[in-house]
């Protein structure tokens, strides 16, 4: 009986149940925590199935990181109220506010080791970066508010003041960073 629901549960397992389990992990770990032994330990299988479903380690590691963001982008919606930002510096005020909550912390974690990894010279890591990034970029010009003059430009423009405010923030310059977005004015709009 026991061997039917091995199997059982391998036949269900697809890169799709797989995922949620290797993210926690990796946000539990970091990427110091994504070899394959300790990710199929994560997931209660074996690397062998980890690349029988992914292809190979590459692979995997890219689909895991994009889910992640996913994930991200997704509990970054949930946080941001039913309507939609009325000016840009409400949207980034909402984002900021958003990042300080503990339910984000591991993310951020996450994000900071691929941003140091992709400045260390890590193809990997600086694609998985430059992917990531992507996501956020579209995700800030999804939520740019209603008639906006240039959703496009604005989103990279917000998008910096972002990230900027938020990496001061986290080693100590909050208040450099509430300097820095009263001067750029935003609050007139």
């Amino acid at each position: 009986m026991m061997t039917s629901q091995k199997k059982l549960s391998k036949t269900k397992m697809t890169k799709e149940t797989l995922l949620p389990s290797l993210a926690a992990h990796v946000l539990a770990q970091g990427l110091a925590g994504a070899s394959l032994r300790p990710l199929a330990k994560a997931a209660g299988t074996s690397d062998r199935m980890l690349i029988y479903h992914f292809g190979n380690k590459e692979a995997l590691i890219n689909d895991l990181l994009d889910y992640i963001a996913e994930v991200y982008a997704a509990t970054l919606d949930a946080g941001m109220g039913d309507e939609r930002a009325a000016t840009r510096y409400e949207l980034v005020k909402r984002v900021l506010a958003r990042l300080d909550e503990p339910s984000l912390r591991p993310f951020l974690a996450l994000w900071w080791d691929i941003v140091a990894g992709s400045v260390r010279g890590n193809s990997g890591h600086k694609d998985a970066a430059k992917r990531m990034m992507h996501k956020l970029l579209q995700w800030v010009e999804d939520n740019m508010p209603e008639g906006d003059p240039d959703p496009k430009g604005g989103a990279r423009y917000l998008l910096t003041l972002i990230e900027g405010s938020h990496m001061l923030s986290s080693v100590g310059h909050a208040r450099t960073a509430n300097e820095g977005l009263l001067a750029s004015n935003l609050s007139q709009d």
